[in-house]
């Protein structure tokens, strides 16, 4: 479960164990400011609330960008949705028009697209309208099919709207799902339209399409593929049958109203695991689109087991079946034949506590090889291995993570992808070549993410630092020359230097003789002999990091919440402890089995540290967070050290029973295999809490559920505990819409103000 700087996502499921501690530290191993001076009060802007929940200061950034099969250029949306465009990947001028809502023939008429999906030969582009969300990663749109040579529009399919459309390898077929089967368009044939499967049902089967816990922890929305031949269609089928069922009331509310709740309140139902229960049955099947004959692959499966990946292979014979055990600590990735339906184990990737998502999120398919990143020796690496699972060679080495792996060069033989190998606050880009020799790509200190060109010749490149709003440029791909620079944010940068805190990084050693690093907002008029009040933010779940040196630190970026709270006389701190990433393997799974033990220990180890700074008022420190950061939030005020007065916590898991399946097996197994680490809770410890507390929830929330906030609640109650509740109708996790997030943020601002001064 994921919560980013908008206040989006649960208990990381990704994003988001200590070995060779020193090693680890921060190469900043004192502290520095990254705030310019202050000006004198008089003269000092002021931010507002509304400014910064509103996106007043959100960073511009290059969207959509698409690259093109000629390796030099790009598309990307503009004009609001009217025109895709054509970019030069070495100078980003506009060099085409691919399409245009004005110069379009024939009777369909568009006023805008909100996105594109281009056929692999570039001669079609599908164009989607009307896009609707269902969950996290998926929706449902209308497409159209825009011919670029003639510039005329037909709809995909006249049937309804559609899910997740895909071109065949030779571009003349297109497979999209809709009410949960799926379907195949013949391009060659007037666009006839053949329904591939019929057993489609909701909350019973579903073709091609995940269920709520595939999509939501696996992080996909498409579960089909057509093999490198366009001969056959494969995808997974979820039997959700008997999986039970979780009902949400609906009120009528506002922003939006839902009129037929009025008199009385309505429901939406869907199949949620939770911890322990039955998941979907998974099943991959194969549709030979010349001989209409579908096949069920013959997949070692557990029959509690999951498919999080399929992948087409540039060989026809093999379709990459990725399978994962339920504990999630054994992946294995098959070689399937979808005609003969046998399956060939290439890779086993096994783990004594878990197989982390990056491994199947990062695998990538070159002719007859395939890359991915792994664990096994303690950092996450990349390994080159052929179709038929023989390991050619481990890329990368050493006591770093790999952050993303961005692609392979086949006619040089190098490896692109960006690590944390001089800090685990900070990313470069970097190549390794056939030889194995390793060049950093740039020289900005801070985070870096990559697109490559296809050829990967060129790249686009987005550097930030906590002190530096994105900038975008154009690199060219052998030693990192900048080409061009297409949004620097010079004039975000200069409106937030006027307004913003000063920042700080800095490490700290707990009693346990962890290093944990941090960031710290002060105020632009700090005043070292001062007692200043402190709120602590976390989120500090599995995998997740709160503390590296980028824009996007902070809970909207660039420090900007916290400077606003800062400017009211906080001082603002973020520690990222034990269980959360880019610093090793061991690091990051310490907390396997006992979710919230360590996480919250850290956290009373950084209050307990900040108590002794001389400019802290230890009586009055704080302490919140969103789902995860929630979570802890109550560990944390519960641990058994008085050190937080006050606290926040906002879409809180508080029982990892309660959880989904995927993510919670994955740190915790099952109640029944580990009783006594589900018994580390805040229910459980609903005695031992300590300072004031507002609890915060959404009453629609679909990934933790508002059953957590009664539950706690109804313990507290018991316990004769005093505390506050904020409840919001008909809001999911994000608790957002209409005025919503500003009034929550209002919440937190003006409880702070109460219980801290």
């Amino acid at each position: 479960m994921t919560v980013n700087q908008a206040g989006q996502g649960i208990p990381h499921k990704t994003i988001h164990c200590m070995k060779n501690v020193k090693s680890m530290m921060l190469a900043l191993a004192a502290t520095f400011v990254l705030g310019s001076s202050a000006p004198t009060q008089a003269q000092e802007a002021q931010l507002t609330l509304p400014d910064v929940v509103n996106g007043a200061y959100y960073p511009s950034y290059v969207y959509g960008v698409n690259p093109l099969n000629d390796g030099e250029s790009y598309t990307q949306l503009a004009d609001g949705g009217r025109r895709i465009v054509r970019h030069s990947f070495k100078t980003g001028a506009e060099v085409g028009t691919l399409f245009d809502v004005e110069n379009v023939k024939g009777k369909v008429k568009l006023q805008s697209i909100d996105g594109y999906v281009m056929s692999p030969d570039e001669k079609r582009i599908l164009v989607r309208t009307n896009t609707k969300m269902i969950y996290r990663r998926s929706y449902t749109a209308t497409y159209y099919i825009y011919e670029v040579d003639n510039r005329t529009l037909t709809p995909l399919s006249d049937g309804g709207a559609q899910q997740a459309p895909r071109f065949s390898p030779d571009g003349t077929l297109i497979a999209f799902a809709r009410d949960n089967n799926l379907f195949i368009v013949k391009l060659l044939y007037g666009n006839a339209e053949t329904q591939v499967t019929k057993d489609g049902k909701r909350n019973e089967v579903l073709n091609g399409i995940p269920d709520w816990v595939n999509e939501e922890e696996f992080s996909t929305n498409c579960s089909f593929d057509f093999t490198a031949d366009s001969r056959v269609l494969a995808w997974v089928r979820y039997d959700e049958s008997d999986v039970p069922e979780y009902t949400i009331p609906m009120y009528k509310g506002a922003s939006p109203t839902y009129a037929d709740n009025d008199e009385y309140p309505g429901a939406f139902r869907y199949k949620y695991p939770v911890a322990g229960a039955q998941n979907s049955r998974v099943t991959v099947l194969t549709y030979d689109v010349k001989d209409r004959v579908t096949r069920t692959l013959k997949l070692p499966l557990d029959a509690d087991g999951y498919v999080p990946r399929i992948f087409a292979t540039d060989d026809p014979t093999k379709l990459a079946v990725v399978t994962l055990n339920r504990h999630q600590n054994r992946m294995d990735i098959y070689m399937a034949n979808p005609l003969s339906t046998e399956c060939k184990l290439a890779v086993r990737e096994e783990n004594e506590r878990y197989v982390p998502e990056t491994a199947y999120g990062s695998l990538k398919f070159y002719g007859d090889h395939f890359a991915y990143i792994s664990d096994r020796d303690g950092y996450k690496h990349i390994y080159w291995y052929t179709l038929g699972g023989q390991l050619e060679r481990q890329v990368t080495k050493g006591n770093y993570d790999v952050a993303d792996f961005y692609g392979y060069d086949a006619k040089s033989g190098a490896f692109y992808y960006a690590a944390h190998k001089e800090s685990p606050l900070r990313t470069a880009v970097y190549v390794t070549d056939r030889k194995g020799r390793q060049q950093k790509l740039g020289s900005e200190v801070g985070t870096h993410s990559a697109l490559f060109s296809k050829s990967m010749k060129y790249y686009l490149n987005i550097y930030s630092s906590a002190q530096q709003p994105p900038v975008t440029t154009l690199r060219q791909a052998e030693g990192g020359k900048v080409l061009a620079t297409l949004e620097d944010n010079a004039s975000l940068k200069s409106r937030v230097d006027a307004v913003r805190g000063q920042t700080e990084f800095f490490t700290f050693t707990t009693a346990d003789g962890v290093a944990l690093n941090g960031w710290m907002v002060k105020p632009r008029d700090f005043d070292p002999a001062r007692k200043y009040p402190v709120i602590m933010y976390q989120y500090s779940g599995p995998g997740s990091q709160e503390v590296k040196d980028a824009w996007n630190y902070g809970f909207f970026g660039g420090g900007l919440f916290e400077s606003y709270m800062a400017q009211q006389g906080f001082i603002y701190v973020c520690v990222d402890g034990r269980g959360t990433g880019c610093r090793g393997a061991e690091f990051e799974k310490c907390t396997y089995l006992r979710l919230g033990e360590k996480e919250s220990h850290d956290q009373v180890e950084a209050a307990t540290y900040l108590g002794t700074l001389p400019y802290v008022d230890k009586a009055h420190i704080a302490i919140w967070g969103w789902s995860f950061g929630g979570f802890n939030t109550l560990m944390s005020m519960s641990e058994g050290r008085p050190v937080f007065c006050a606290g926040v916590a906002v879409a809180a898991p508080t029982n990892w029973k309660y959880y989904d399946t995927v993510y919670t097996e994955r740190y915790m197994r099952t109640p029944k295999e580990n009783a006594d680490g589900y018994a580390v809770n805040p229910i459980q410890r609903a005695g031992q809490l300590h300072g004031d507390l507002l609890l915060i929830h959404g009453t629609a929330d679909d990934n933790v559920h508002f059953r957590n906030f009664t539950e706690v609640s109804e313990a507290y109650v018991q316990q004769g505990t005093l505390f506050r509740q904020q409840v919001y109708t008909n809001r999911n996790h994000f608790i957002n819409g209409g005025g919503t997030r500003l009034q929550l943020f209002r919440t937190l601002e003006a409880y702070f103000n109460e219980k801290l001064k």
